[in-house]
């Protein structure tokens, strides 16, 4: 499949970051997180997504979460990507997965996870500094901070704009990610920041389509 303008453009733009962090897991430097409802056919953004992208693949309870969670795992084989499961680790180890991907009131359970799976990447959600903090203590890989931007996650908070995330990718003690109205015409703000990468849902399922 030939990859769109805007996709390229922002595989260009993660290239072209200075995570303060060199990492020893494979951290992509896209990472699309689905949503059941804003990006309902997550397999076909996955299929357009360039080598070394990653999912974040979140079922929320979906009855079909396996059957979708083997699909992105084929398509994650045969493009080169990282696929990890949202909160679910039974689900992970199912369709064998790179690893998973902790809300912020679930950080604490990467400490027993680590233990099980030393060799899965383990993300978590940060809505400030504090919870990077934490994720880092527990063993986390990178936090997907957020939001930076105006959002449309019903879960969103105030967007805290590309000044200030920087100035928390600076003080984190660990790999952190953009998350939150990141796409085509935010992510160059972010250019400088220090981030380890862009996470999008909407920003990569437009990307796709353009």
């Amino acid at each position: 499949m030939t990859t769109s303008d805007d996709l390229q453009r922002l595989a260009d733009l993660a290239a072209s970051l200075r995570p303060c962090f060199a990492s020893e897991k494979p951290l992509p430097g896209l990472l699309f997180v689905t949503d059941p409802a804003r990006t309902p056919d997550p397999g076909a953004v996955a299929a357009r997504l360039p080598a070394g992208a990653g999912v974040v693949y979140r079922a929320f309870g979906l009855a079909d979460a396996l059957d979708q969670a083997r699909t992105l795992r084929a398509i994650a084989t045969d493009r080169g990507l990282v696929l990890l499961i949202g909160a679910d680790a039974a689900l992970a180890r199912a369709c064998g997965a790179d690893g998973l991907h902790l809300p912020q009131r679930a950080i604490a359970d990467a400490r027993a996870l680590r233990a099980v799976h030393p060799d899965w990447i383990l993300t978590a959600a940060a809505h400030d500094l504090d919870a990077t903090v934490v994720a880092k203590a527990a063993g986390c890989d990178a936090a997907l901070v957020s939001a930076v931007f105006a959002s449309h996650s019903p879960s969103a908070g105030p967007a805290m704009g590309p000044g200030a995330f920087t100035a928390l990718v600076a003080a984190a003690p660990l790999p952190v990610y953009a998350l939150g109205g990141v796409n085509i015409r935010t992510a160059p703000d972010l250019v400088g920041s220090g981030a380890q990468g862009f996470a999008m849902v909407e920003g990569l399922a437009e990307a796709v389509r353009t």
